[in-house]
């Protein structure tokens, strides 16, 4: 029989999330507020395929990095484990700054945007550009996230909003003189303001954790048990697997649309849709971190921490469905997003079909953060694997098999994989939360 205890209410765990919140919505505002600038200046069109080539390449390179701010969430508690994290995470970004360079190889960036993807001279020229001005994005990302974990396990989740509004004042900076004083295309603009906006983040953040990590206990605590090259490994593998799945199925779903009926307007709205569908998802996937460092050892607090998970996933879902069926839709691309009309209407059926995206990254990290606490990542992983797989089957189908237009079969594609991810999960986290017995909270 289960006991109630008063520890986590549903105010205090909305004191924590907000501002990691506030930082993904504001990182979510990054995507349109870049496409808005590219759709702006000359060859939008050719531009904005660029971009969404270029994007989902620093993707699939920071994909392994990714996943360090749940492990520095979950695993720095002491300076020993401090020390071995951090040479582990700055050898993983020496090793995705060494694959970024031999993309940028002419030869193979060729093969891979030409001959693979199948992108017109023009606009591969320009990914090119764009992709060797995303150089230190990658590392950038992976330095940041290593100490944003730190400062959300010290329970500082308002510096980590305070780095983020310097990336977004970075970003915007730098997008806005290269706007009105240079002359670079706009893809260009861009990218070299993504890499701004991280650059300033990075070096800001390290700056905000400085106090914290003399707080840390010295090496050899008795109280901790310490911390392993061989346990980190073991910890994190599955976990880079999983992002590297996540995020390298965008350079899988660009190629299938490469091959699509209307390919260049699909992949031209392909980043508008995806920019405005993150500024709900990110939300849900903010959750993440929440439910790692406050659901306990033990899974003690589940409860409120699920009931929280449930009204976000509702509140969000309910969000991006009323701009996609309404006419708000319709001002979101053709105002704010600067696109034509054509494009415009190209654009409102996949997000139509992605209106429930968001509801299911709020499950999907709620599953992951039961699963990190119980130091069972692999279900995590496998998960993964299976969305990957119902995302390039249900493409093929649309694409190749029915020849449905590029970016509605990627729409489906996105929201069959991830509730495909999500009820796999389930067995394995019900397990958890059975084993563990959780004692049941008033919230």
């Amino acid at each position: 029989m289960r006991t109630e205890t008063t520890e986590l209410s549903l105010k205090k765990i909305t004191i924590f999330w907000l501002p990691l919140a506030g930082t993904w919505l504001m990182m979510s505002f990054e995507g349109p507020f870049i496409a808005a600038i590219i759709a702006r200046l000359a060859e939008p069109k050719f531009n904005l395929a660029a971009y969404g080539v270029a994007f989902a390449i620093g993707l699939i390179v920071e994909a392994p990095i990714i996943m360090i701010m749940s492990a520095a969430t979950s695993l720095v508690r002491d300076r020993l484990s401090f020390y071995k994290l951090r040479k582990f995470t700055y050898t993983l970004n020496f090793l995705i700054t060494m694959i970024m360079l031999v993309i940028l190889v002419p030869p193979v960036f060729n093969f891979l945007t030409r001959d693979l993807i199948g992108l017109q001279a023009e606009v591969s020229e320009l990914t090119y550009g764009a992709t060797a001005l995303l150089l230190p994005w990658p590392a950038a990302i992976g330095y940041r996230r290593f100490y944003q974990g730190i400062l959300i396990r010290q329970h500082a989740t308002r510096r980590v909003a305070y780095g983020t509004v310097i990336r977004l004042l970075a970003m915007s900076t730098c997008a806005s003189l290269l706007y009105v004083f240079g002359e670079w295309p706009g893809v260009y603009v861009g990218t070299a303001a993504l890499s701004c906006g991280v650059l300033a983040e990075a070096i800001t953040t390290r700056f905000m954790v400085h106090p914290f990590l003399a707080r840390l206990s010295a090496p050899g605590s008795p109280e901790v048990i310490p911390l392993s090259y061989r346990t980190i490994i073991k910890f994190y593998y599955p976990l880079a697997l999983t992002s590297m799945l996540t995020l390298g199925v965008h350079p899988i779903v660009t190629f299938f649309i490469g091959h699509s009926p209307q390919s260049l307007e699909s992949l031209a709205v392909l980043p508008v849709i995806n920019s405005l569908v993150f500024i709900f998802r990110g939300l849900g996937l903010s959750f993440q971190e929440v439910g790692i460092a406050l659901m306990g050892d033990k899974l003690e607090h589940y409860y409120p921490i699920r009931r929280f998970a449930g009204i976000l996933a509702l509140s969000l879902a309910a969000g991006l469905t009323l701009i996609a069926f309404t006419p708000l839709g319709e001002l979101w691309f053709r105002v704010v997003s600067g696109l034509s009309e054509e494009l415009t209407t190209f654009a409102r059926t996949p997000l139509m079909i992605l209106a429930l995206f968001p509801a299911s990254s709020v499950w999907i990290s709620l599953q992951r953060s039961i699963l990190v606490n119980a130091g069972d990542t692999v279900p995590v992983t496998v998960a993964t694997a299976i969305e990957v797989v119902i995302i390039v089957a249900v493409l093929s189908l649309c694409i190749h098999g029915l020849e449905w237009v590029g970016v509605i079969a990627a729409a489906c594609a996105y929201f069959a994989g991830r509730v495909g991810a999500n009820l796999f999960l389930y067995p394995a986290t019900h397990k958890h939360v059975v084993a563990r017995g959780p004692e049941r909270t008033i919230s």
